[in-house]
């Protein structure tokens, strides 16, 4: 494996800097090899791969005698020497031909690997459809898995191809998408697993997604398959070692959020507050007045005890009236 040597320049140290774990990682870069023997129907899809994940793809043409399941410092040197966490390495051979290893790196060391092999008849590269366009170079797709081999609650070749495929297609990692940039999806499907037949064919199709008029508020949308279409059968498998799945898994401090006090949603999603008030003095309590509540001036009038009022000269009966009701 390659040592940590001290950086000489600046460039250096901005470039180790850059590979040492961060809170909040870059998207993950695909690194695409080709062993010694490789065949012509393994390096066209893996040319299709290639196209669908740029720009967060390398490729490389050298031929490279390389065996991942017995050894994977070679991949291992790869991944560290180009920043890359996921590799596929194409190979053919009789026992496996055309064979297409996803591998899964953490720290530059093999996390999990699985090999898929290419059923050569049904292969259909992007070339060979015709569309009025192709999507754009850094769209995130639409992933769609279909089928119960998917969704098993234990760990099996095909939830770990899941697993894979899923973070091998995702694209970058943004915050959010938009509706224009929804431009071309891609279907994985498996039939049921039946005891006692060989395990189902795995099937990549990925569809352009066009939309038109349709005189309401949402577009029509169509899809038309735009290649590659590729189907897989399940091959050797190697799962991630429980203590270096523990240790990838770890999520930072300071990336979650904190959770606020005396807030909660409820079953339904809306969110619900508690306000925790101080002791109320209901002596200044602001009351509504209401004019129905008021005593009139004749009433306040004639409730008052009649008293002995001294007029004076300049004042009239009226005067005397106001001074008996104010008071």
């Amino acid at each position: 494996m390659l040592q940590n040597p001290k950086p000489k320049t600046a460039r250096a140290a901005r470039v180790l800097s850059h590979r040492e774990p961060q809170s909040t990682e870059n998207s993950k870069t695909t690194l695409f090899l080709r062993s010694a023997k490789c065949s012509e129907i393994t390096q066209l899809v893996i040319k299709d791969l290639h196209a669908l994940k740029r720009p967060l793809a390398q490729r490389f043409t050298k031929k490279n005698s390389i065996h991942p399941f017995e050894d994977a410092s070679s991949l291992e040197f790869f991944a560290e020497k180009n920043d890359t966490s996921l590799l596929v390495l194409g190979a053919h051979s009789k026992k496996r031909p055309h064979a297409l290893t996803f591998v899964r790196c953490f720290n530059s060391k093999a996390l999990d690997m699985l090999e898929l092999l290419i059923e050569p008849e049904t292969m259909r590269t992007l070339s060979q459809f015709k569309n009025d366009r192709k999507p754009g170079v850094g769209l995130k797709p639409l992933i769609s898995f279909v089928g119960t081999p998917f969704e098993s609650p234990t760990t099996t070749k095909f939830t770990l191809a899941k697993s894979l495929l899923l973070d091998f297609l995702k694209g970058p990692d943004v915050p959010s998408v938009d509706v224009e940039g929804l431009q071309y999806m891609i279907c994985i499907s498996a039939a049921d697993e039946v005891e006692g037949q060989p395990p189902p064919v795995i099937s990549m199709r990925c569809y352009l997604m066009k939309t038109k008029r349709s005189g309401q508020k949402l577009p029509k949308v169509e899809v038309e398959e735009m290649g590659p279409r590729v189907d897989f059968r399940v091959g050797r498998s190697r799962n991630a070692d429980e203590g270096m799945w523990k240790e990838a898994m770890k999520r930072p401090r300071g990336i979650e959020q904190k959770a606020k006090k005396n807030i909660e949603t409820d079953f339904i999603g809306d969110k619900v507050g508690r306000i925790h008030l101080g002791k109320q003095n209901l002596d200044d309590l602001q009351t509504r007045k209401m004019k129905g509540l008021k005593r009139k001036q004749s009433d306040a009038s004639d409730g008052l005890e009649e008293e002995d009022v001294i007029m004076d000269d300049d004042e009239d009966e009226e005067d005397v009236k106001r001074r008996r009701v104010s008071s």
